[in-house]
């Protein structure tokens, strides 16, 4: 799972690592330089961790550099599909159709995930769907390659590197085939794509066979995403969403991520739930995907773990959204949201906002919470609704 890692600047001196002296020691070549001298210092490491040399031989010796995995690194899309856009494009008939069947054909493992971890079956369901189609696209690059190739590349050999060194714990667990284990273009392994590291920490024997096999086994995929998102800070008997409708009168400067009321106190401001009943006890936040005017929903403290596995906004708030559906609630009320901006519309904002002062991070047409964060500021500033919904409306203002 990409999506978790932290990317941030790399040093200058892990930049300039591809350039020392041949006689430095091998295990001083972090990334970049010779590739089999490179490998080389990754067995070292490996052997110095605990794990056996003929582990580390197997692993490495046929790895090669993948270029189609350096292209995939320096071109990764950008999301710019709104809430709803998203969310009708990949919560189809189809997968909660297969999403339905998929629990009830597991119901027995899913039971034995549910009370060990605590985490409900369309939870782990709704990711399953997402992350691979329940199985069907895992994704066809070498795992070791992929790995090797961005460990040997200095733009994060930080977060890479240990991927690599776990692997090989892997291949020494009989638990990956280092010429025939494929997955995502970072990495990525099975049906709801981990990554080694967190493999070899939280990976569970769901089907009793003695091994960890992510790819070929849906039980040791349902109880390994459990102890994962356990780990994650699940908490066990309560929601994470829940659609609600919202009166017009509300303040929506309170909305938003960050911003939490106890569920009584939303009721008391003319909160009322679609479905179900509103959980009064806890903490929740006021999510308006698309402003005031679509969609609504409360997001429980269940829901930041939604923001651990992937930290984009839309995909999290779909895959939450989608669980709940899995889980029996009905399709959300897409309101009447008024129409976005465009790319380039989006750029023009951003440049606004950050020549006003405020951190939108790059000027890159992405919705963030940076972003967000920003436009409902100068919303208020400007006596507009606050809802952090950027319109035609607003950029004309600024």
């Amino acid at each position: 799972m990409t999506r978790r890692f932290r990317f941030c600047p790399i040093p200058l001196a892990a930049a300039l690592t591809g350039l020392l002296l041949t006689t430095a020691p091998i295990m001083a070549q972090q990334c970049g330089g010779d590739f089999r001298q490179f490998l080389a210092g990754v067995k070292q490491e490996a052997v110095a961790k605990g794990l056996s040399a003929r582990a580390a031989d197997r692993t490495l010796a046929g790895a090669q550099i993948d270029r189609k995995v350096l292209s995939r690194d320096r071109a990764q899309g950008v999301f710019k599909m709104t809430f709803l856009d998203f969310s009708k494009r990949v919560i189809s008939g189809y997968r909660m159709k297969n999403g339905a069947a998929n629990m009830k054909k597991y119901a027995s493992v899913f039971q034995r995930e549910e009370a060990e971890y605590g985490v409900p079956a369309p939870v782990i369901t709704a990711f399953w769907a997402l992350e691979t189609d329940f199985g069907a696209v895992q994704g066809d690059f070498n795992t070791v390659n992929a790995l090797a190739t961005l460990a040997h590349d200095c733009r994060r050999p930080h977060l890479f590197r240990p991927q690599l060194i776990a692997a090989i714990e892997m291949v020494q667990h009989g638990d990956l085939d280092p010429q025939r284990t494929t997955g995502a273009w970072a990495g990525e392994i099975g049906m709801v794509q981990m990554l080694p590291e967190d493999i070899i920490k939280f990976g569970k024997d769901g089907d009793g066979d003695g091994h960890v096999k992510l790819k070929e086994s849906a039980a040791d995929a349902i109880m390994t995403a459990g102890a994962f998102i356990q780990h994650l800070g699940w908490r066990r008997g309560e929601p994470w969403l829940q659609e609600v409708a919202v009166p017009q009168s509300l303040d929506w400067a309170a909305t938003g991520l960050g911003k939490t009321r106890s569920g009584a106190e939303w009721a008391a401001l003319g909160v009322k739930p679609r479905w179900g009943s509103i959980s009064q006890n806890l903490q929740a936040s006021l999510l308006l995907p698309q402003g005031r005017k679509g969609p609504a929903f409360l997001a429980y403290p269940n829901f930041n773990i939604y923001l651990e596995w992937n930290q984009s906004f839309v995909y999290t708030t779909t895959a939450a959204y989608f669980a709940t559906r899995l889980a029996g609630a009905p399709i959300y009320t897409q309101g009447n949201p008024e129409p976005g901006l465009n790319d380039a519309q989006m750029k023009q904002l951003q440049s606004k906002l950050a020549a006003r002062g405020y951190d939108v991070g790059k000027i890159d047409g992405i919705l963030g919470a940076g972003t967000r964060a920003a436009v409902q500021d100068v919303q208020q500033q400007l006596g507009m609704p606050a809802d952090a919904w950027p319109t035609s409306a607003l950029l004309n203002r600024l």
